[in-house]
């Protein structure tokens, strides 16, 4: 856990705050005593309460210049998440906002002397492996099912080396997620990542549930809230290279399936859609780093699909008042 003063009374920055690892993240800050201000174009009603809420388009660097003006602190989670089909369907739009957000952002924080900055990449930077290290990220070139939105990320973090190169500014800690799941997670049912995705589907009564390849498939999953709390020791510890965050174990497409229809109760027929992609085979994160810096997982699978199922029966309009970017970004700007 960080330390109890670190985060006292620091002035801090949260983009994308009402998101997946951004709401346990502001709740673990307001804990330890933090002034934090979230900016997000999500619904104000997602916000903690106890923030300072801006919502604003961080396309737009003049608005990225406002949000970092005296902060301390930049936590940069602002982001695009969605499943493997809206990656194929609609590339540019992880592309085009993925780079613009960490562009304007890293740039407006170094202009106004931000002292640290976290930058979220991504476990779609690695190129296909039984396990990704984070020293092997540019030997190859990531996924072609990760291929644009890892691209993206591959240039955020290149910005971050090209600013300690220039001006001296390594004050940058790159912080690569797992498969991040948990309560606030997008479970809109046209583009939602696997394990929001069959808990929406798996409570709405959809029998046979229909599942993508033959479960087979294996990744690395971890609770939003211990990344979140990864990410707070990684900054406070001033931790400046790429570091992996996940639990650095397997577990099967299938088996998450089954954890799924246990914790709904539900008495269900799989059925497996072969001829439907399910990505690479296997993808899980090296962790010998995370394990040095003692940053634990200290949420079971089981226990946290349980936590995530419980908090979306209670949640459920939280489904509309979230941004898409699939949706609104082409109609805000009239494409």
């Amino acid at each position: 856990m960080p330390s109890s003063d670190f985060y006292n009374n620091k002035k801090i920055l949260v983009t994308g705050g009402t998101g997946l690892i951004g709401q346990p993240l502001v709740e673990e800050l307001i804990k330890k005593g933090a002034f934090v201000t979230v900016v997000s174009l999500d619904d104000k009603s997602r916000s903690n309460k106890n923030v300072k809420f801006i919502k604003s388009d961080l396309r737009y660097f003049e608005n990225c210049l406002d949000v970092c003006k005296n902060k301390e602190i930049v936590f940069h989670l602002a982001g695009v998440k969605g499943s493997p089909e809206m990656t194929a369907k609609q590339p540019a739009s992880f592309f085009f906002p993925t780079i613009s957000f960490s562009f304007n952002m890293m740039e407006a924080a170094r202009r106004m002397g931000v002292e640290q900055y976290l930058l979220t990449s991504s476990i779609g930077v690695y190129a296909p492996s039984k396990i990704f290290y984070e020293d092997d990220v540019w030997n190859s070139f990531p996924s072609p099912h990760d291929r644009f939105a890892g691209w993206a990320k591959r240039m955020c973090e290149l910005q971050a080396e090209s600013y300690s190169i220039e001006y001296k500014w390594d004050k940058v800690s790159i912080v690569r997620p797992a498969n991040v799941y948990g309560p606030f997670d997008n479970f809109d049912p046209k583009n939602a990542m696997v394990i929001p995705s069959l808990i929406l589907r798996a409570l709405s009564g959809e029998n046979p549930l229909k599942v993508w390849g033959d479960g087979s498939a294996i990744r690395d999953f971890i609770y939003s809230r211990d990344v979140a709390l990864g990410m707070m020791k990684v900054v406070e510890r001033g931790f400046n290279k790429p570091i992996n965050i996940g639990s650095g174990k397997g577990i099967t497409i299938k088996e998450i399936v089954e954890i799924i229809i246990q914790n709904t109760n539900q008495n269900k027929t799989i059925e497996w859609d072969t001829s439907k992609p399910s990505g690479d085979s296997i993808r899980i994160m090296d962790t010998s780093t995370q394990k040095k810096l003692k940053i634990l997982n200290e949420t079971s699978i089981e226990e946290g699909i349980k936590e995530t199922i419980e908090w979306f029966k209670k949640n459920q309009h939280m489904i509309s008042n979230r941004y898409n970017s699939f949706t609104e970004f082409k109609s805000l700007y009239h494409f």
